[in-house]
């Protein structure tokens, strides 16, 4: 494909076409420099257009309330068997204390997810344990909006309580739950996920369980886990499913929608070691995360117009460069992260809003603290 074909693609995006399938497939196998650059230059004009050039943040908390999952992701280094040494399970003292924190530090956030853990019931019940843990954290700080609980989380309280998907929502939304994560796709694809996540949710019912929560007023973000056995035309069918998501929630007129796309490159440091050598590398390679970030920018267009990059994955560095690949928001404090890090990323568990801010004028770009939803919050 030559640097005209390419050219000639970007230049009907910058009109408002849509981008087709098969050329996003296009774009992301390119591997000249103009191509690239060209590329990159594209999606930053489409952010610059779609959000301006206010890079936002977050000042939010992550808590992983347990790491013992009845799941054996062929990707996952944090899952732990109940019983094992580095298995745990946070008491609702601890969760309260950890909240109470982030407040002291400004947190108007707390993402609240956790590993699938069978014991993880009040009277028999899933469901109450989770309302739970909300309300430990809503009666102590109403003001706190709380993300939490992913589509693979809804799809295993449904399960555990024989329920019905909208029905789990429903009582989370309506005990405080504020958004869900749309975390748990990896990559919406089931060849893929077959290999690499066999025993969660599959694409349609990740899909069914997002649209589900836009219909009953909950909003969602989504994400992708990229970099690892999944091939270009599998990340254009990811991009794709999210794109006709956003679609229904428009043309059905629901009460929420996809809040933002967040890429997170596979980090394979500390992954089952029969992922790590089909891989064959452990930590992302930030091109291929650059490219995949620009390209996901203009396939999605103004259907999901907020794109950040993940810094515990890239790290800071790699997380600012992304800012000028079309990602219009550098992402949260955090505080903690446990995931990512048990995996091997390098990127750290904490961000200081100082840090934060620094790196976003370093390209002399303003900034500005949102909240979840993408409202900006003023200051006194």
């Amino acid at each position: 494909m030559t640097n005209k074909a390419v050219e000639k693609i970007l230049a009907r995006v910058l009109t408002g076409d849509e981008l087709s399938p098969q050329a996003g497939v296009i774009l992301l196998q390119q591997t000249d420099v103009e191509a690239i650059a060209a590329i990159r230059d594209t999606a930053d004009e489409l952010r610059r257009l779609q959000t301006g050039d206010t890079v936002t943040y977050v000042i939010n908390r992550n808590i992983n309330f347990t790491n013992i999952c009845e799941q054996h992701c062929s990707f996952c280094a944090f899952r732990r068997d109940s019983g094992e040494k580095e298995a745990y399970w946070l008491d609702w003292g601890q969760i309260l204390e950890k909240t109470t924190d982030a407040v002291q530090r400004g947190a108007t956030e707390i993402c609240m997810q956790g590993g699938l853990n069978p014991q993880a019931k009040i009277n028999g019940r899933s469901l109450p344990y989770y309302l739970k843990l909300v309300e430990t954290i809503k009666t102590q700080f109403p003001q706190l909006h709380l993300h939490a609980f992913s589509p693979q989380e809804v799809e295993f309280i449904a399960r555990e309580d024989d329920m019905s998907y909208a029905a789990v929502i429903a009582a989370l939304r309506d005990a405080g739950v504020g958004s869900m994560p749309g975390t748990a796709a990896e990559v919406l694809d089931d060849r893929v996920r077959r290999i690499l996540c066999p025993e969660k949710i599959n694409t349609a019912t990740w899909i069914e369980i997002v649209s589900t929560a836009h219909r009953l007023g909950l909003p969602t973000t989504s994400t992708m886990l990229s970099g690892h056995i999944e091939t270009p035309q599998q990340q254009i069918t990811h991009l794709e499913q999210l794109r006709s998501l956003q679609k229904t929630a428009r043309d059905r007129d629901y009460p929420a929608a996809i809040t933002e796309f967040i890429l997170l490159p596979f980090v394979g440091q500390e992954a089952p070691k029969a992922l790590r050598r089909r891989v064959g590398r452990d930590q992302p390679v930030l091109a291929d995360a650059l490219l995949l970030t620009a390209v996901a920018r203009i396939f999605l267009g103004n259907l999901i117009p907020n794109h950040q990059p993940s810094w515990v994955k890239l790290g800071l560095a790699g997380a600012t460069e992304a800012l000028k690949w079309g990602c219009n928001d550098i992402g949260g404090t955090l505080m903690e992260e446990h995931i990512t890090t048990m995996a091997g990323a390098i990127g750290g568990t904490c961000m200081e809003v100082a840090t934060l801010q620094d790196a976003i004028s370093s390209i002399k770009r303003p900034y500005a603290q949102r909240d979840t939803l993408y409202c900006l919050i003023k200051k006194d």
